[in-house]
């Protein structure tokens, strides 16, 4: 099959190349006064900063970003519906720390549940969703560590869903970065953690008001998602998300002095993402490549394909003018689906491969009928 190959001249009318220099401004001045912390690009992965990134540490209320993505993907498999009410245990309602004051034997909406836990860190709307999903929290905890597995989080253990004090029970800065990353692939994720401030009302009558624990929701532009965490043992901890244009960015901070600290220390850590790297979206998730693709044993000749996740350019300012892409298409023969794998793209700076993309097919090519076997046999005859 024919490859077409994207220059960076035909690259830079579609992706705006800026002819910055390669200048990482505003970096920072000294080693945040932290335990462990980690900054990376959302899209491709790339660490702009760590310290202590693999360090095994607790990391109190964070823990809840995996509680939150267990619960949004059993909304995702149909296990969990977020109007389905749920009714609360003995044991949810008895949780301490930061809550809502769920009442047992009173019943509220997994949504409701959801978004106290993402605007203010309850606990007892966590275990409340634990026994739920899984039927109890200790099942609700080994799919924590399965799932911890499956993203490649080796340095993480869970003994809660919470993130209150329990041995054993730890991750590290990077597995923190890693689940987060999960987690921002729900964007129902973003309604709930960009609340500020807002009413939680029970059956009863009873109204209580939640306050978003992450401050940078509001003090740092672009802040749209995150989780605060604090126990004595963990100190302050912040994994914190923001977007600005193209490029969103994580950062995880693990056992600052103070939350005006951490929060410090985390807004310095974004600051020198966005003020020294840039972020170009070669070929968006879903856009028609130029270039269609012929497909044999079908009326339909060709079709358009289009990169199944988003292809991504990432790096220090200045490093994105040396980029081509090379498509490659597969053979394809009727019947094809639409959303069917039609091939890849492939991202190189340099000549040096940065990364690579699955192409899929825009539309469907039906195999030839009989009729449509015949049609084309009378028009060779005309």
């Amino acid at each position: 099959m024919k490859k077409l190959i994207l220059t960076a001249a035909l690259l830079a009318a579609t992706i705006g190349m800026a002819n910055t220099g390669a200048v990482r401004a505003n970096a920072l001045e000294s080693e945040p006064n932290c335990k462990a912390a980690y900054t990376c690009d959302f899209e491709t992965g790339t660490v702009i900063y760590e310290k202590e990134a693999l360090k095994r540490l607790p990391i109190a209320s964070m823990c809840k970003i995996m509680t939150l993505l267990l619960s949004f993907e059993a909304v995702d498999n149909g296990e969990l519906a977020y109007d389905e009410m749920i009714t609360v245990s003995e044991n949810a309602a008895g949780m301490g720390g930061s809550q809502v004051f769920l009442d047992a034997g009173l019943s509220y909406s997994a949504e409701q549940l959801l978004r106290s836990i993402a605007v203010c860190s309850a606990n007892d709307s966590c275990v409340a969703i634990a026994e739920r999903v899984a039927g109890s929290e200790s099942a609700f905890i080994d799919r924590m560590n399965a799932r911890a597995k499956e993203l490649g989080a080796e340095n993480t253990l869970f003994a809660n869903c919470t993130g209150l004090p329990k041995e054993p029970q730890y991750s590290c800065a990077k597995d923190v970065a890693t689940m987060l990353k999960a987690l921002l692939r729900h964007e129902k994720y973003f309604e709930f953690a960009k609340v500020w401030m807002e009413d939680f009302q029970h059956p009863d009558g009873r109204t209580i008001q939640m306050t978003n624990t992450n401050k940078l929701i509001r003090s740092y532009s672009g802040c749209d998602g995150g989780k605060t965490g604090y126990t004595s043992e963990a100190g302050s901890c912040l994994a914190a998300t923001a977007k600005r244009g193209e490029m969103r960015i994580i950062s995880v901070v693990i056992g600052a002095e103070n939350s005006k600290h951490r929060n410090a220390i985390v807004a310095s850590l974004l600051n020198e993402a966005f003020n020294g790297y840039e972020n170009h979206i070669v070929l968006k998730a879903g856009e028609e490549i130029g270039e269609k693709v012929p497909v044999g044993g079908s009326r339909v000749k060709e079709i358009g394909i289009c990169a199944e996740t988003s292809l991504t350019a990432f790096g220090k300012k200045g490093e994105n003018r040396d980029l081509s892409v090379e498509i490659c298409p597969h053979a394809l023969k009727a019947p094809v689906q639409k959303g069917e794998e039609a091939g890849e793209a492939i991202l190189y700076r340099s000549g040096v491969e940065i990364g690579r993309v699955k192409l899929v097919s825009l539309e469907e090519a039906p195999a030839y009928t009989w009729w449509d076997a015949l049609r084309e046999l009378s028009k060779s005859w005309n």
